[in-house]
């Protein structure tokens, strides 16, 4: 089963992640997992998440970049929901040998990462590449779609279509 926890603070004015998620939900065996809409209060319920969790395959934390980070629900709900005894740690092995895909869109364009002393929007993606490694998942490379402020309608069904056949090649890859 894929698991996609979605975390955009504002779904509505989503135009990216929309698409993708009306492309992935054509699929079977897929899972989406609204954080915005199941906690508006931030009051995460940790033993639904971890049954989630439990029954995913594959678990893909799809969000819009904000700030060269994650949206602040979702980084509340890894530190919440990936809990030392449960995720890692000692005895933590819920996850272990499940696949992990961070699939996130920008409104900027790719040189917009090219900044700084480390450049490249790989660097972005460590923190949580580190985390899905530590909790014993295999990462799996990004999906990422830039420039979404500017892209039309074209281009914005293209590259869910390309979501959608990415999340259809994993399946056919991991048929048991």
């Amino acid at each position: 089963m894929i698991l996609i926890i979605y975390a955009h603070p504002y779904p509505q004015h989503s135009h990216a992640n929309k698409r993708m998620l009306e492309q992935v939900r054509t699929l079977d065996d897929v899972e989406v997992r609204s954080l915005y809409s199941l906690y508006p209060d931030f009051n995460i319920d940790i033993a639904a998440e971890q049954d989630a969790l439990s029954r995913a395959d594959l678990i893909i934390l799809q969000h819009p970049m904000q700030w060269y980070s994650t949206p602040p629900l979702l980084k509340l709900w890894m530190d919440k929901v990936l809990s030392h005894g449960w995720a890692y740690g000692h005895g933590g092995t819920a996850l272990h040998g499940k696949s992990m895909l961070w699939a996130v869109t920008t409104g900027g364009a790719e040189s917009h990462f090219e900044i700084g002393s480390h450049p490249g929007f790989d660097v972005l993606a460590q923190p949580l590449e580190a985390t899905a490694i530590y909790c014993g998942l295999k990462w799996l490379p990004p999906f990422t779609l830039h420039s979404t402020f500017i892209c039309d309608e074209e281009t914005l069904q293209a590259k869910a279509r390309h979501y959608k056949q990415r999340l259809l090649a994993w399946q056919e890859d991991n048929r048991g």
